[in-house]
């Protein structure tokens, strides 16, 4: 009997209430998950108890036969699930159980209000709230768990309606038994999936999900005999006798042990859903085995998708380290460089130590060895998929291209294994992707450099004054919409033989434009106009840093540039959306001597020098040109107030 001691009721955290209500309310179309997040939960609470039992033996309480055991209760209409893992103590139970805002609560409840546009069931196990899924098919749960070492075990148990019960009690073995009573609904179904206490909707559910957790899920099946005769055959009117047959419903077998060869891309499939929750199946999938200095046994995964906080610093993710099949440790994040991040999978190998501690293995020589060559292996299949299947590669990139970009980026060793593997948009064709090689492949033979153009999207960069020569003369420019890809261009500075350069950076680097005769005349159209052009830069003091004649624009009057020895305009942009405002770009303002507007601003110089008229036209040149670049003014009142005079002059 279950000594019932301090008793008393609670109520859960505001946001579990919600999460609770959602799903007895049926958020989730696929009810049979539960079983596979509560065997997952099971499966954990071993995988921790066994690895605290390396460095303490006595937690394991002279039981060290891991095993997870289903009973299904059509009497009572119960089902229930058992391990023997680590447990819970009482402050456990209550921090994890009573609330769940470490789970992610927010997160998942703002995903449930996508529900149109989410696949629904990939949740779950999303953002760790699999306990909760049990509340879909009960109309009350009720948990009894004992920690290694605990003299009493902990009684919790709600019926979904926003409080819980808990209590001390007696437990003689360490673990975790839930018990659900289902609800109505689940008690007599026409549909036999949804039957959850006949045993071979168990067995089948069982295979689908959890076949390869690694420790044996079993259940007891009534086996009817009829007695024989001394021929050995059936005696048919004699009384059958009932024999209870224990089953083990899993393989066991580690999916990552066999011949890859003798894998189906199903099985492989299921391990991967089962054992990281996804719901979509993987990209693509790296099985290998390596023996010599140090041996081990990879399998590795590309998801079909990221992570919904997969670019947030809170995001984490890592592999799984196995030790002759047993499990170390999880998320092992030193081993692949950030920027291989979104790869999912496991390594096993013998020569991992389980007696040295996680802060010493993940330092580990063998480690890092073993990091290097899974590193190379997922490199080389992200190459193979780019020169084999470019809309699979380009589907890849959508999702974790941004990752490579600032892997490129942020670490210095790895931008020569990764500017092959870039994807930009560019001039060539609005609608493809375009690599440094293939862009390299299309360059005239005269062409110095790569170039490029920052803007928002590819309407706003395609109207860039900047872009007018480059377009005429039929040139590729590369499009950077991302703000961390003029950060990879700037860190790459080269392409082979060939420096990127910026539209709206320096000098253009075209022949023609920068040939003798080009910068005479160019040279010549200032020395003309150089009191005009001082006259600008003096009325801008403090906004530009020089006023130039332009030799790249065509049919605009005016563009904003910086030169080529400091930041970008865009990437001052991004800098001060960063809090990093003390960045400044050097402004230049460049004039286009042949637009109608550039004779005004002559005729009003002559004529009426330091005029209001003279200085709005200088005002209005530049502010047009911040907003070309995207950039506010920063006196927009102003600025409307200096059109608005303009347009009542020349109405006059």
């Amino acid at each position: 009997m279950t000594q019932i001691i301090n008793k008393e009721t609670r109520e859960f955290q505001a946001e579990t209430k919600q999460l609770l209500d959602l799903m007895i309310h049926s958020i989730y179309t696929n009810k049979e998950i539960f079983l596979r997040e509560l065997i997952s939960n099971a499966s954990d609470a071993i995988d921790k108890l066994r690895f605290e039992s390396l460095t303490n033996q006595d937690l394991l309480e002279g039981d060290s036969n891991f095993e997870i055991f289903i009973v299904p209760d059509e009497a009572s209409h119960t089902l229930t699930i058992s391990d023997n893992g680590i447990g819970m103590t009482y402050n456990e139970v209550v921090e994890n159980i009573g609330t769940i805002a470490k789970s992610g609560t927010k997160s998942f409840l703002e995903k449930l209000k996508e529900k149109e546009t989410t696949n629904d069931n990939e949740l779950i196990g999303q953002f760790g709230v699999g306990f909760y899924s049990a509340f879909m098919i009960s109309d009350k749960v009720t948990l009894v768990t004992r920690a290694p070492g605990q003299e009493k075990g902990v009684k919790w148990q709600s019926a979904g309606d926003g409080t819980y019960t808990i209590e001390e009690c007696e437990k003689e073995k360490r673990g975790t038994t839930i018990t659900i009573e289902l609800n109505e609904d689940f008690r007599a179904t026409s549909r036999p999936d949804e039957n959850f206490l006949e045993r071979y909707t168990i067995e089948n559910l069982i295979k689908k999900y959890s076949d390869y957790i690694r420790y044996p899920i079993k259940m007891n099946f009534i086996k009817e005999e009829k007695p024989l005769d001394a021929d050995g055959n059936e005696i048919p009117d004699a009384p059958a006798t009932e024999t209870v047959e224990i089953r083990t419903l899993n393989s066991m077998t580690p999916l990552w042990t066999r011949n890859k060869n003798e894998i189906t891309t199903e099985e492989y499939q299921l391990f991967y859903k089962d054992l990281f929750h996804d719901w979509e199946e993987p990209m693509e999938i790296v099985h290998s085995k390596a023996e010599g200095t140090v041996e081990y046994t990879s399998l590795l995964f590309i998801p079909s998708r990221a992570p919904f906080d997969f670019y947030s610093q809170k995001s984490t993710s890592g592999i799984r380290l196995y030790s002759k099949h047993i499990f170390i440790m999880d998320n092992c994040q030193d081993l692949l460089p950030e920027y291989l991040r979104f790869v999912r999978g496991l390594v096993d190998s013998p020569d991992f130590s389980l007696n040295i501690s996680r802060e010493i293995l993940q330092h580990s020589k063998q480690l890092k060895l073993i990091g290097k060559n899974l590193e190379k292996s997922v490199l080389k299949t992200l190459e193979n998929i780019l020169s084999k299947d470019r809309a699979k590669y380009e589907k890849f990139w959508k999702e974790f291209g941004r990752a490579l970009k600032i892997g490129a980026y942020s670490d210095y060793s790895s931008r020569d294994k990764l500017k092959d593997l870039l994807l930009f948009s560019s001039s060539h064709a609005s609608d493809t992707l375009t690599t440094l090689a293939d862009y390299a492949g299309r360059m005239a033979e005269n062409q110095k450099v790569i170039y490029y153009a920052t803007g928002k999207d590819q309407a706003s960069v395609e109207r860039l004054p900047q872009m007018e020569l480059l377009k005429e003369k039929n040139i590729e420019v590369l499009y950077l919409f991302d703000q961390v890809d003029e950060f990879t261009i700037d860190a790459l500075k080269e392409y082979g033989d060939k420096k990127f350069q910026s539209i709206s950076r320096g000098d253009l680097n075209l022949d023609d434009i920068d040939s003798p005769e080009a910068k005479k005349n160019t040279e010549a159209i200032y020395k003309e106009n150089e009191t005009l052009i001082q006259a600008i830069k003096d009325l801008l003091t403090g906004k530009i840093a020089d006023v130039k004649i332009s030799n790249r624009l065509k049919s605009s009057a005016v563009c904003l540039v910086s030169d080529d020895k400091g930041i970008s305009l865009s990437m001052e942009q991004i800098l001060s959306e960063m809090n990093q405002s003390m960045y400044k770009a050097s402004r230049i303002l460049e004039l286009n001597p042949n637009h109608e507007v550039f004779t005004t601003l002559k005729n009003l110089h002559q004529t009426a020098p330091g005029s209001e008229a003279f200085n709005d036209y200088c005002e209005l040149l530049y502010v047009q040109a911040l907003l070309i670049e995207g950039i506010l003014p920063e006196d927009p009142i102003g600025f409307a107030n200096k059109v608005s005079s303009l347009m009542a002059r020349i109405g006059k």
